[in-house]
């Protein structure tokens, strides 16, 4: 029996070349998508004739509206082993077997600080003045050696980011509801008593939470209104952590001294989004986990998921 196996926003068209896909290319026909499908009824139709879907990460919401409309549908791939926007009961009363793939810390590690460094030296306006034939220095930096860096959240990704500000010589605080002095310590930095406190006193906060029905609007206007107008703002984890109204205004009011944004309320961001177009603002297209390693690892996983599902053995189970 030949099965048909949908990768959905291949938007690099890379997914067929970070993999060996021949292991089930004698079963499984591979086709990509290199465009997002805006609307549920699209992505319905388009993948309508397929037995496994591919998706990265949280990008396609997969509800049960959704799966509903999919009676082929066999098995259905994430990359990475956390999925909020897929519906699992209706997953399995659709007899959809769903699965994951690891995922590196690192790539959205180093995209926070290449995010905060960007913003710290003005990278993109000199860089862009120096092509375009503008002026030669036309900002001054913000130091990050005795800065005082807060993170909110730090767990996998958080602990790594506070290893390289303490690299570079800054005094780094935490804060998470849950958050213990232990693993503070064990990180080597200080633990702030309340997020009022962490935002007031930093010079630089950096997102680092999963999304919750605690964390859903954890910075809001109040929560902006404590930030030093000379501080920095990064978020490279969930965009509804950050009530996007009230980043907007305080970038338009100068309560900021700049932002920088990897995950947005929606995506891809439309043509006309306000974020395209927010001053003081360094942004990029969900880049956090989009590595080479990465990608080599969810592609490469999936084809093991099909792989143990043609043999019916167990693959990585997700919800």
């Amino acid at each position: 029996m030949q099965f048909r196996c949908a990768v959905l926003d291949d938007f690099q068209n890379v997914a067929t070349a970070f993999a060996d896909w021949s292991p089930v290319s004698d079963r499984v026909e591979v086709v990509t998508f290199t465009e997002h499908f805006a609307t549920e009824d699209e992505l319905a139709e388009a993948i309508a004739d397929f037995d496994f879907v591919v998706t990265l990460r949280e990008r396609v919401p997969f509800p049960a509206s959704l799966l509903n409309r999919l009676p082929r549908l066999k098995l259905l791939i994430a990359a990475g082993m956390r999925n909020s926007v897929i519906d699992y009961a209706a997953a399995r009363a659709n007899g959809v077997t769903v699965c994951g793939t690891q995922s590196s810390s690192t790539p959205p590690v180093e995209l926070t600080w290449a995010l905060l460094l960007g913003l710290a030296r003005g990278l993109v306006q000199e860089s862009g003045a120096l092509r375009d034939g503008g002026p030669w220095q036309s900002t001054v930096g913000a130091d990050l050696h005795g800065r005082r860096l807060g993170l909110l959240g730090l767990g996998r990704i958080g602990g790594l980011v506070a290893r390289v500000g303490l690299a570079f010589g800054m005094e780094v605080t935490a804060w998470s509801q849950n958050l213990t002095k232990e693993r503070a310590d064990e990180v080597g930095v200080q633990l702030a008593a309340s997020k009022e406190e962490l935002l007031a006193d930093s010079d630089f906060v950096s997102v680092h939470l999963k999304l919750g029905d605690r964390t859903r609007g954890l910075l809001g206007a109040a929560e902006f209104a404590l930030l030093k107008p000379t501080a920095y703002l990064v978020n490279t984890s969930r965009a509804a952590i950050v009530d996007q109204d009230a980043l907007l205004a305080a970038l338009h009011g100068g309560r900021l001294a700049g932002a920088g944004i990897d995950v947005f309320d929606v995506e891809p961001l439309p043509a006309g989004h306000p974020m395209r177009t927010a001053p003081r603002l360094l942004a990029t297209p969900h880049l956090g986990y989009v590595s080479r390693a990465n990608y080599e690892r969810y592609y490469g996983q999936a084809v093991e998921d099909i792989q143990a599902y043609l043999a019916g053995e167990p693959v990585r189970i997700l919800g």
